[in-house]
């Protein structure tokens, strides 16, 4: 056979196979101005160039190449991208394809048999039709099934290439799936939203007196966020009988808790909730978020026009992000039962085969965790449908947790005309972000500031050490505990809640754990024992920073600071709960003092003292920030000088 001539234009082509010793072996060059293009990349050498080849084709390259010049700007419609097309040309057709780019035009070469080397240059010359827009739906090309490798549709009938590739009529697509969610919500059950009667002692109330009382009440603030006319704001209720006047065994079960009066949250929430609009209510972590929603959630249960016996499932929906938090939800629902309505609780590392029971006898509220719940779902163990009261809870953190493609999920199965709570403790992007997808022109009510602001009922101390000086200052403060206090010592790891447990029970000091490598039964108990009493120092990673609802919790311990101030702001919450004051320790050192500016701000917020060495670690910080930014701008290389020699 012929061997391409080692020159100016030679080819890179590494020999096709060492068994093939009649395959072309023109030495390897570096190219001066052209490239060269084959079957896969490879080689020091960095061109394109053929990986092996079958025997058969080894065979047909005794006949000389077929050779055709081809336009420098066509040769990537030939080679595809990565080299999909032409491999895929070579392999259908049993050939060796090499495209040297040169001026004014590439030089192809084709290896074969004739009859390959004609099938060959036929389906070149489609793609250079096509893409010239000369390009004929059917070429007779005699050639054995082609599949190109990106998106056409190819069908060959009698020798006959044929391929199509329809325009996407995305008006009709929208269209289809519109009449899709028309047909399949058109069977629906009516739906009844408003049971809010307004005391005369609220609508006598003047703007004067609503925005005084929303001001003395942590400067609650409220907006309509729907679209053109603004709805006026409802005032908010004073008293519980302003809100539940027609609600005789609410009112029962609040006396019975022994409350005063309604939180903030709860007075401005309420009347909103009860009149069918959509909530997004914001406020710290201990404010009473709970029970904003679940009573509102029981009359609409319960007032609706399908009495519940003849409902096909559950008509109240709460989503959590923690297990903890989700038995903390039906416990609230079991402590303030209202006229027999029966909550499951969902969670993952419960027990699924109880849990699947538990549905399948029947619930009207369903407390779950996006996860577990997305499985049961997915396998039709719960049916979604009749849900028309929806409750995001802490939609912050699920969404911190990674759980929006589970709840996306999920609401696919709710009806669309549901009424919809979400509450949260802060106010990210992501948060209005999943607001303004799932909620129906809600109206917003936030207590203090959208600014991250920690519960003005805890003293925070500040604490600026070392790693190794950590342990002297915990022991120092559980062993000066008195009989009545209660701790919660937040970690950043489960290893080093597991180390500090160990460490503290050999020193003979009563501790519980909490992390989520735990056995769920194990962290129920350390949970109980903790409520109860029995042990008044739990240690626990940032699952338990929200959630845990213990009343009688006098201090925080941050032995770790958290990964984010959010979470600071919710173990904080922990404690100062329910009207009683708290105290947080938080333990600083010089791997935290990112974090000592947002730090700063939180305590001057509160009203806290603010040491002397975390306002020094933030100016360091800032210092060293401005340092760095400076050397990048000037070019400065980063680190340790290099040695030159």
């Amino acid at each position: 056979m012929s061997t391409p001539r080692a020159g100016a234009n030679a080819p890179l082509w590494a020999s096709a196979s060492r068994r093939s010793a009649t395959v072309s072996r023109a030495p390897e060059r570096r190219p001066t101005e052209e490239s060269s293009w084959g079957v896969s990349r490879g080689g020091k050498d960095g061109g394109w160039r053929a990986s092996g080849l079958p025997e058969s084709v080894a065979s047909g390259c005794r006949e000389p190449p077929l050779c055709f010049g081809l336009k420098n700007d066509l040769v990537g419609v030939v080679i595809g991208r990565g080299g999909s097309k032409i491999r895929d040309i070579q392999s259908t057709t049993n050939t060796r394809i090499q495209i040297v780019k040169g001026y004014p035009e590439a030089q192809v070469k084709i290896f074969g048999s004739k009859a390959m080397q004609t099938k060959a240059k036929a389906v070149i010359d489609n793609f250079v039709k096509k893409q010239e827009g000369n390009y004929s739906p059917e070429c007779q090309v005699d050639i054995v099934a082609f599949q190109p490798s990106f998106g056409r549709d190819v069908s060959i009938d009698d020798g006959v290439i044929t391929e199509d590739q329809p325009l996407i009529d995305w008006d009709q697509i929208r269209e289809d799936a519109l009449k899709w969610e028309k047909k399949k919500w058109a069977d629906l059950p009516p739906i009844k939203k408003n049971f809010y009667k307004e005391s005369t002692t609220t609508g006598s109330m003047s703007q004067v007196q609503v925005d005084n009382w929303r001001k003395e009440n942590f400067n609650i603030t409220c907006n309509d966020l729907k679209d053109g006319e603004k709805r006026p704001i409802p005032n908010p209720i004073c008293t519980f009988e302003d809100a539940f006047q027609g609600f005789p065994e609410i009112l029962k079960s609040i006396k019975k808790a022994g409350f005063q009066k309604p939180t903030p949250i709860q007075s401005q929430a309420w009347p909103i909730v009860l009149q069918g609009i959509d909530l997004i209510g914001v406020a710290q972590t201990g404010t009473g978020k709970t029970l904003s929603y679940l009573m509102p959630g029981f009359i609409h249960l319960d007032s609706q026009p399908i009495p519940k016996e003849k409902r096909n499932g559950p008509g109240m929906l709460v989503l959590t992000p923690t297990r903890e938090l989700a038995l903390q939800v039906q416990a609230e629902c079991s402590k303030y039962s209202y006229k027999g309505l029966r909550s499951v609780c969902i969670y993952g590392g419960g027990d699924r085969d109880q849990q699947i029971q538990d549905l399948t006898e029947g619930t009207d509220i369903i407390i779950a965790t996006p996860g577990r719940l997305n499985d049961l779902q997915m396998n039709n163990f719960v049916n979604l449908n009749s849900i028309t009261y929806l409750v995001l809870d802490e939609a912050d953190k699920m969404l911190d947790m990674g759980f929006e493609p589970q709840i996306m999920k999920i609401l696919l199965d709710v009806r669309p005309d549901r009424q919809t709570i979400m509450t949260s403790a802060t106010w990210p992007c992501a948060v209005r972000r999943l607001g303004q997808s799932y909620l129906k022109e809600p109206m917003m009510v936030y207590v203090g500031t959208l600014d991250l602001v920690a519960v003005n009922t805890v003293k925070q101390n500040i604490i600026v050490t070392t790693e190794e000086e950590k342990r002297t200052h915990i022991q120092t403060f559980l062993e000066s505990m008195s009989p009545k206090d209660k701790v919660i010592v937040f970690v950043s790891r489960k290893a080093v809640a597991d180390h500090l447990s160990s460490d503290l029970i050999l020193r003979h000091i009563s501790v519980e754990s909490l992390h989520g490598n735990r056995e769920q039964s194990d962290r129920e108990k350390a949970l109980e024992n903790f409520k109860t009493g029995k042990v008044r120092i739990l240690i626990a990673t940032d699952l338990a920073s929200r959630g845990l609802d213990v009343h009688d919790i006098t201090h925080v311990y941050n032995y770790d600071f958290p990964r984010n101030i959010e979470e600071y702001i919710h173990r904080v919450g922990r404690t100062g709960r329910a009207g009683r004051t708290g105290m947080s320790i938080t333990l600083l050192t010089r791997n935290d003092w990112r974090v000592s500016t947002e730090l700063i701000n939180i305590l001057e917020r509160a009203n806290q003292s603010i040491p002397e060495e975390l306002v020094s670690m933030a100016e360091r910080y800032k210092a060293n920030k401005l340092k760095k930014e400076t050397g990048k701008k000037l070019g400065r290389p980063q680190g340790k000088p290099k040695k030159f020699y």
